[in-house]
């Protein structure tokens, strides 16, 4: 039952959160939208940005469990902005909310996983040496993480699709130049 009730309350949650601004929502509204009571949401959650960042934390493995390898930076980008695009309005609520860094903490792990994952489909990706991978994943996750968070400074307006597949057309084949060049520094 306990399994249950975690899921209604996250449900009413998210619902209540495509609705209003964070900030409006309180405890009375989750618990009567999924009918429980007071106690059961505290047995669960400790307050609300509890309940946030379990959210967030089960979309991001979710989403880390759907891509286990990534094939293109295209890949990997469209990836990260799938994360926002779920639930876009509950997704810009916590944004412009005082719990945008549970948000942002998560999306930068998404990012991570993501271009190590895309790295990892480079060839001689194995050979470059430990503190260049390093750069290079550092470089790419920036990118990712850069493009969801102006995505979202943008209110999710902007085709982000869109905007990926120019950008990629301009950066097409640097990673593999990234890459041998690591490797001509040895």
């Amino acid at each position: 039952m306990s399994g249950f009730t975690q899921k209604a309350i996250k449900e009413a949650f998210v619902e209540l959160l495509n609705e209003h601004p964070l900030s409006q929502i309180t405890v009375k509204m989750i618990v009567e939208k999924c009918g429980i009571n007071r106690n059961s949401f505290y047995y669960h959650y400790q307050d609300i940005p509890a309940l946030i960042e379990e959210i967030i934390k089960d979309e991001s493995e979710a989403l880390i469990s759907e891509n286990p390898s990534i094939a293109s930076v295209e890949d990997a980008m469209k990836a990260a902005t799938l994360f926002a695009s779920r639930n876009r309005t509950a997704i810009l609520h916590i944004y412009n909310s005082v719990n945008r860094d549970i948000f942002e903490r998560y999306l930068w792990d998404v990012c991570a996983h993501i271009v190590e994952a895309y790295g990892r489909s480079i060839e001689n990706w194995d050979k470059v040496s430990e503190f260049d991978r390093g750069i290079l994943s550092r470089f790419y996750k920036c990118e990712c993480f850069g493009v969801v968070i102006e995505w979202l400074n943008d209110r999710m307006e902007t085709d982000v699709n869109a905007y990926i597949d120019r950008f990629c057309e301009l950066y097409h084949g640097m990673a593999e130049v990234m890459v041998k060049r690591c490797l001509e520094k040895k």
